[in-house]
């Protein structure tokens, strides 16, 4: 059968948080899953944001991210024409791609609109894996995904909130909700 794409972003914020039109896009993380759970592929890079190009001393907590990391990034409409360029190539055996809740399906979706882009992802389902394991396992609601990879007998790999490794942490979650077949 086919691949899935785990999708993580991260993006500018502050303490407390800024609604979702006030965030930009600053990383992105993409691991391309196969049957068995472990990745054939993936796909990271940092974006510079343009409406607030600054990073928060939060947001740069948070994330690890420097402001150097973002300085010398490209800005979105480049980046994303560098992710579909590698998407390209997985794409006849793509099924669906996922990430850990909606907001990055909802983040991605605004910032397609803002900069007038097209993604071979819009034409894919896209799996909410929070809301998909909190019924695999009955849970009475979702959880976080340090939660769900100790509810599962997993320790989180690497630093949490950056884009890759919370795609790759959130991939290992994959294969316990879906039977994926090659």
């Amino acid at each position: 059968m086919g691949h899935w794409l785990v999708i993580d972003l991260e993006a500018t914020t502050d303490e407390g948080g800024w609604a979702m039109e006030e965030m930009e896009i600053i990383e992105i993380g993409a691991s391309l899953v196969g049957a068995d759970g472990h990745e054939r592929d993936h796909f990271q890079r940092f974006i510079r944001p343009q409406r607030r190009p600054c990073l928060t001393a939060f947001c740069r907590e948070l994330t690890h991210i420097t402001q150097a990391d973002v300085d010398g990034a490209a800005p979105m409409p480049q980046v994303w024409a560098q992710f579909e360029r590698w998407l390209t190539q997985h794409a006849p055996r793509l099924v669906g791609w996922s990430s850990w809740g909606d907001y990055d399906r909802h983040q991605l979706e605004q910032e397609w609109r803002q900069h007038q882009l097209h993604s071979l992802l819009a034409d894919l389902s896209h799996l909410n894996l929070k809301q998909a394991f909190a019924k695999a396992r009955q849970l009475q609601r979702p959880v976080g995904l340090h939660s769900a990879l100790q509810l599962a007998g997993m320790q989180f790999q690497g630093k949490q909130h950056r884009a890759l490794e919370d795609a790759r942490n959130t991939a290992r979650l994959l294969p316990l909700v879906l039977p994926i077949k090659d």
